[in-house]
């Protein structure tokens, strides 16, 4: 097989790196950031997005030159993300930056690897609290090397619900969003938020929350967590039940199909713009 399409080669590259930038990230969790906004006051960046987005993409290209890539950092400065049938790495840096920024430590790196628009290798590594969440396709989840497996519940009353605020606060989403908490707080027996999408469904596949939903995410927030929820025995899908668009921005991440169908028929939509 070519190098170029060895999922074991570009996992032990990716891995290497992942490692590195890992050691960025803890490093500097507790130092002062220099911190820049996007899209508004809640959406942020610092210098060591920027630097651990740079050291991926520019050392995965010079592994696999032929491989494609979609990072948060370098679509905010404007180059449009584009889903392809080529392999490409979907990158965010830092998934919960506003964490980052005020050194609560649920952040994490996490890095994607399709081929045919299908997750070969999904990598959510929080290296501040040393939890690195790894799967290959057909090979299972782990954490740390340990085999992990989802919940299994299919009882909504039983169930440990995800979910985040966002950095919109456009008024319809943020009555959207208010409104599903409302109904989770009624129906559900708990809500977390630990202020990244990308931890929040590495939580359901470890079995420590049973569902995670989200609107307005990206494809760079949520492409490691579905192959690591399905590898550990959990299920995605788009919010309303339908299959998983992963440039359409909307998430439902389940223990079991059961649960996913519960909470979706409970949801009110939203639709963000796709990406």
């Amino acid at each position: 097989m070519d190098v170029e399409f060895d999922v074991k080669r570009c996992y032990e590259v990716v891995m290497s790196l992942v490692d590195e930038a890992g050691s960025i990230i803890a490093s500097r969790n507790d130092q002062k950031k220099t911190i820049s906004q996007k899209s508004c006051d809640m959406d942020l960046l610092t210098e060591t997005d920027q630097e651990v987005e740079k050291l991926l993409i520019s050392n995965l290209s010079n592994e696999f030159p032929t491989h494609r890539f979609i990072g948060e950092e370098e679509t905010s400065d404007g180059k449009k993300a584009e889903l392809t049938d080529l392999p490409t790495w979907i990158i965010d840096p830092v998934d919960g930056t506003m964490n980052f920024v005020h050194s609560f430590p649920h952040s994490c790196v996490s890095v994607a690897l399709l081929v045919n628009k299908t997750p070969q290798i999904g990598i959510i590594y929080n290296p501040i609290l040393n939890q690195k969440f790894t799967a290959i396709k057909d090979e299972g989840a782990f954490l740390n090397g340990r085999r992990i497996h989802v919940s299994g519940q299919t009882d909504l009353s039983k169930a440990l619900i995800t979910a985040e605020f966002g950095t919109s606060r456009d008024a319809e989403k943020l009555n959207v969003t208010m409104d599903n908490i409302r109904k989770l707080v009624e129906s559900a027996h708990g809500i977390r938020a630990l202020g990244s999408a990308a931890l929040n469904m590495a939580m359901v596949a470890l079995g420590a929350a049973d569902c995670n939903y989200e609107f307005g995410i990206h494809a760079w927030d949520i492409a490691a967590g579905d192959l690591i929820v399905r590898e550990a025995g959990g299920y995605t899908c788009d919010p309303t039940g339908q299959p998983l668009d992963f440039m359409a921005r909307r998430i439902l991440a389940a223990s079991t199909p059961e649960l996913a169908n519960k909470v979706s028929n409970l949801l009110t939509q939203y639709y963000p713009p796709r990406d």
